[in-house]
């Protein structure tokens, strides 16, 4: 009970909006061709992997938190097993870490596996993207209670307090936006551009009036798998993220760190972090597979998907296409929302563009082909995690509507791959995917229906081996 209490906790920390469908973004031109390729941008890729992962479960990259005082009722009975910490991390929750502020008060925070690992079959799969957060309530009242505690507990001057500021202001700025009107959808970007709406572009310390205004409707994503980061010419669903990787994955960081003299330690411990999940590879299918259905599988699949995917094997290519929308026909509000947001000017004028190794937004009307590795275990499907299996990715008339499964870890079809999940006649129910709002609908890619069910069957076969 207390470590679930602690995730929820800090997922709402972390990641922690109006529930209105007005003043949807607009967004006008498309992408010359109907398909382009990203290029690469230069990377720093002499990190250390092994300190990179050490850096993302124990650093400091929030740098600021909750005292750790407050948060000891919350510990683990028990050493954390799933990650084996020591110190101040052995009976702290996987997706929290403490750590030490810049004034050397110990703090707590979410880390970046509160979205990057998930349950998975009984077990916490790193890298994983988490489908099973819930953000469909307002933080406001939240981080006015956390505000007036920390008033009430210590005084403005007091180390404790000061350890805390930074991310107290963000938190306060952030909780209006962040909340969703979709289980287990993701509002990162949301997050950002929260932070950073309170953030100097210059300096990156907190400004009182915001920079631009937020779109009022909360989109939200799928998490996607960090595995695929390796092959990425771009970051994000609609490869809005070029050039240094490692100031585009810290990006979490604008919710506590005091300015861009805390950025640029961040950035260094980064380096290292990008060096792990070059590393990373994604979990190997646990059960048998038909090899007769894999072998025709991989041939259709060649002939069918791998021009956008990618091929696989011994010869592994990814060509990090972006796709336009009237070509992908998937729900475009994602794209178009990216596309108009004020955090494009403000983060191509930042500190983030402005300094040396450089990382830009680049928008387009189009979603990223991503690479397939390990697909089998990344259900649900599509950038807003409408299709519940990888049969219904590929057969637009068996995508549900309406479709439930239970907040925690679910069962897996292994036959269908994916969520078992209950067809519901209206979208009511808490862990119920309604496809009708805005943002979420689970029409488009329809490359899949032109084949037969048994090359439907063969071609997720395939799948299951990548």
């Amino acid at each position: 009970m207390k470590t679930r209490f602690a995730l929820t906790l800090f997922a709402l920390l972390f990641l922690l909006a109006c529930n209105t469908y007005k003043n949807l973004p607009e967004a006008e031109g498309s992408l010359p061709y109907k398909v382009v390729k990203i290029p690469p941008s230069e990377q720093q890729l002499d990190g250390d992997p092994e300190a990179g992962f050490d850096f993302l479960i124990n650093g400091d990259y929030i740098g600021s938190g909750v005292p750790y005082g407050l948060f000891k009722r919350q510990m683990l009975k028990e050493p954390d097993t799933i990650l084996g910490r020591k110190g101040l991390n052995e009976r702290v929750p996987y997706a929290v870490t403490a750590f030490r502020a810049p004034n050397g008060q110990k703090v707590v925070n979410g880390n970046c596996l509160t979205c990057h690992a998930s349950p998975f079959q009984g077990e916490i799969v790193i890298g994983m993207g988490n489908s099973f957060s819930d953000y469909r309530r307002n933080l406001t009242t939240m981080a006015k209670l956390i505000n007036f505690g920390m008033n009430l507990k210590y005084k403005k001057s007091a180390a404790e307090y000061q350890a805390y500021e930074a991310f107290g202001k963000y938190f306060r700025e952030m909780a209006p936006h962040i909340e969703t009107n979709q289980a287990g959808a993701n509002p990162a970007f949301r997050l950002a551009e929260a932070c950073m709406m309170h953030r100097d572009p210059v300096d990156l310390t907190y400004v009182k009036e915001p920079n631009y205004e937020m779109n009022k409707y909360p989109i939200a994503t799928d998490v996607p798998a960090l595995w695929h980061v390796k092959k990425k010419n771009a970051l994000y669903y609609n490869g809005i993220g070029r050039g240094d990787f490692t100031k585009l994955l810290f990006q979490a960081s604008v919710l506590g760190i005091p300015d861009s003299a805390a950025a640029r330690k961040a950035v260094t411990g980064f380096k290292d972090v990008l060096a792990w999940l070059r590393s990373l590879e994604p979990p190997t299918y646990p059960k048998a597979v038909n090899q007769d259905l894999v072998a025709k599988g991989e041939i259709l699949f060649e002939k069918t998907c791998s021009n956008c995917h990618g091929t696989y094997g011994e010869n592994e290519t990814y060509p990090n296409k972006l796709v336009a929308l009237e070509e992908v026909k998937t729900d475009p509000l994602y794209a178009k929302y990216a596309y108009t947001s004020g955090i494009v000017e403000w983060y191509n004028n930042s500190w983030f563009a402005q300094s040396s190794p450089r990382s830009y937004f680049e928008p387009e009307l189009a979603y990223m082909a991503p690479p397939l590795d390990g697909i089998w275990a990344t259900a649900p499907y599509f950038h807003n995690g409408s299709v519940p299996n990888l049969d219904a990715v590929l057969n637009s008339k068996a995508r549900p509507q309406y479709w439930s499964r239970t907040g925690e870890d679910a069962a897996y079809d292994y036959t269908h791959v994916g969520w078992v999940y209950q067809i519901q006649e209206k979208p009511t129910g808490k862990w119920t995917f309604n496809t009708d709002l805005p943002g979420y609908s689970n029409k488009g890619h329809y490359f899949g229906d032109e084949f037969t069910r048994d090359e439907r069957q063969a071609v997720v076969e395939y799948l299951k081996t990548l």
